[in-house]
């Protein structure tokens, strides 16, 4: 018999508990930006010293997004059949582990492989700690609290490019990679603290403990209120409660909503990796200075958490399919003309006004709006694929990048940029949904095909969850 999870949950007022699995989830995923930024120290370092070729730091790059990509694929697997707590959990443990045995890497090779398996628990990080943090957070609270979880990502870039340049030249490149380790596992044993997802349990069948759970977290709250009563929960709709299986991801209603998961977090890495990582090179390829152009690019830089903070605090009051149209739509204005800028002053003017909304679209997309698309059941699986997609194309986008810079110049990426942009506002218009102020469940479409999965972990199994 379902505990009815979702709604009560929803109908929690924000309190400390919530603010503690906010702060825990967000110290891991401060921890994974921090890392996937550092390869922009840490290579420049590699190949000062005579530790690296260009040849073995594009092969580094190219390994870190591969084993994001299979991370990100995996862990929506692994997070459906043994839950959340496990998996957010495993990852940090990987790419924690991983990172103290790259800073004792005896040759680059090594460190290209331990940059593997780091990849893997980043690439899982990103999926379960958005899609966790969305299972605790009630609907009014939910889009600006997953958009400040964005920006405490966002802050690993400012953040790995100050330690770089404290850290290195004292203790050498090695000495980041201890940080982004010790920083990992730290929080690792903090999040030990945290529950696993009531949703989930009574998703796959185990109704006492999440039964035992929820009573637990309505008594905290509850006794942070000075005992006042809570609010009655809503009724649970019946699609809320069937269970659904992978292959209802692939039909009806659910088709429509992975085509748009998958188009906008393709559009939203390729506009990350495609232009904002190659900004300094198209600088000194424009003629300009290395100092200039690094100093261009960090103005610009300061767009991230300015973008990542409006997507924040809009996502619940403007609506999350108006603010992505609407930021879709700036960043098409603003890359349109941004290549035919010569002005030096309004170069970076130009460049922080189409940042700032490309990154309103990186808190609405990765850590909003994809996770609220799908059912408790299969939300880590198909978050996950989504995902996946999205760290595949960067994999592709450099020689995309490359080609179109070496022919047709800025113009040339700033089209690609521009036509991808305008694809996403056509299919968010015409398949999206709008989450705002609705609870988990009632987002899941009538129309989804359910089948019956089994509970987990020692719950009663018919079949498999991977069916």
């Amino acid at each position: 018999m379902h505990v009815n999870a979702g709604p009560r949950l929803d109908r929690l007022p924000m309190s400390p508990f919530h603010r503690r699995i906010m702060g825990l989830i967000g110290l891991g995923m401060f921890f994974d930006g921090f890392d996937i930024y550092v390869a922009s120290t840490v290579l420049g370092a590699t190949l000062n010293t005579g530790f690296s070729t260009l040849e073995q730091n594009a092969l580094f790059v190219s390994m870190t997004f591969l084993g994001m990509m299979l991370g990100s694929l995996g862990t929506g697997f692994l997070g459906d059949r043994f839950g959340r707590r496990f998996t957010y959990q495993a990852n940090l443990a990987i790419f924690g582990l991983a990172s103290l045995c790259a800073a004792f890497a005896p040759s680059m090779a090594v460190l290209i492989a331990c940059r593997f398996v780091m990849g893997l628990g980043l690439g899982a990080e990103n999926v379960v700690g958005y899609s966790t943090l969305a299972e605790f957070v009630p609907p009014r609270s939910r889009g600006r609290l997953q958009g400040w979880m964005a920006v405490f990502v966002v802050t690993g870039l400012p953040v790995a490019g100050l330690a770089g340049l404290l850290v290195i030249p004292a203790f050498g490149w090695r000495a980041m990679f201890v940080l982004g380790g010790m920083g990992a596992l730290a929080v690792w044993y903090a999040r030990k603290s945290l529950p696993e997802s009531p949703r989930w349990l009574d998703s796959v069948g185990r109704h006492d403990e999440a039964e035992a759970l929820l009573q637990r977290i309505e008594g905290e709250v509850m006794a942070s209120r000075g005992g006042a009563p809570l609010p009655a929960a809503a009724a649970p709709s019946a699609a809320a409660v069937a269970p659904l299986g992978l292959g209802s991801l692939f039909g009806g209603a659910m088709l429509r909503r992975m085509i748009v998961g998958c188009i906008t977090l393709i559009v939203v890495n390729t506009l990350l990796y495609g232009f904002i990582t190659w900004l300094p090179t198209f600088f000194v390829h424009q003629g300009l200075s290395i100092a200039k152009s690094f100093g261009y690019a960090l103005v610009m830089a300061f767009g991230a958490p300015v973008g990542s903070a409006i997507g924040a605090l809009t996502a619940d009051t403007w609506g999350r399919k108006p603010t992505i149209i609407g930021a879709s739509l700036a960043a098409i204005v603003f890359g349109a003309l941004y290549p035919f800028v010569t002005n030096p002053l309004l170069i970076p003017v130009v460049g922080f006004l189409l940042t700032v909304p490309i990154y309103v679209l990186v808190a609405l997309l990765i850590a909003i709006y994809v996770p609220e698309l799908f059912p408790t059941a299969v939300r880590l699986r198909a978050s996950g694929i989504c995902n996946s997609l999205g760290r595949g194309a960067t994999i592709v986008t450099p020689f995309l990048v490359v080609a179109l810079f070496g022919r047709y110049g800025i113009v040339g990426v700033q089209a690609l940029m521009v036509s991808l942009l305008a694809v996403q506002v056509a299919v968010v218009a015409w398949l999206g949904v709008e989450p705002s102020g609705r609870g988990l469940e009632d987002l899941t479409p009538p129309g989804a095909a359910p089948r019956q999965v089994p509970g987990a972990m020692g719950a009663d199994a018919s079949a498999s969850l991977f069916k």
